[in-house]
């Protein structure tokens, strides 16, 4: 109102409507108790609403400390399924290497023994090779001992032939 009423010249001085003025100090008047009443309330609650706001950081401290002890147990589960992890991992390898070994001596067992099949079967092909060589041997000396006889007897027989044919041979 002040700044929007006309200025005197040359006195630094304004020219104010009176009735208005007084309107607006009416108004002011009245408002005022209230205004009054609203701050002397906000003092009397600021105790409480320091405590209400003290509670309400307390919870927020209680909420991230609970958090934060959650967030350690997670790692701490972590940790130990790591650990597990790694005891698991160990003992897998363990049996692994165990069964590796177990194979190789199993597979060194087993060609021994093929090895020692192998010489055996060789061992009577051998004496079955050489049972059939004498059996042939023998028939074959047998044959030949018949093919003598009968040649003996033939020639025998031409001997007697020839000198029949030719008295004069006798």
């Amino acid at each position: 109102m002040i700044l929007e009423s006309p200025r005197i010249p040359f006195t630094g001085r304004t020219l104010v409507d009176e009735e208005q003025l007084l309107e607006q100090l009416d108004l002011l008047r009245l408002n005022l108790p209230a205004a009054f009443e609203e701050v002397e309330e906000i003092i009397r609650h600021k105790d409480e609403i320091i405590v209400q706001a003290e509670q309400y950081a307390q919870e927020i401290l209680e909420a991230a400390e609970q958090r934060a002890a959650q967030i350690l147990d997670e790692m701490g589960i972590v940790r130990q399924a790591k650990l597990e992890s790694d005891h698991l991992r160990q003992q897998v390898q363990l049996d692994c290497e165990s069964a590796q070994e177990q194979t190789i001596s199993e597979i060194e067992r087993l060609r021994r023994q093929a090895m020692e099949e192998l010489e055996e079967m060789r061992s009577r092909a051998i004496a079955e090779a050489e049972a059939i060589e004498k059996g042939a041997d023998d028939y074959a000396d047998r044959v030949l001992y018949n093919l003598e006889s009968q040649l003996s007897e033939m020639l025998r027989v031409v001997r007697n032939g020839r000198s029949q044919l030719d008295p004069e041979s006798k």
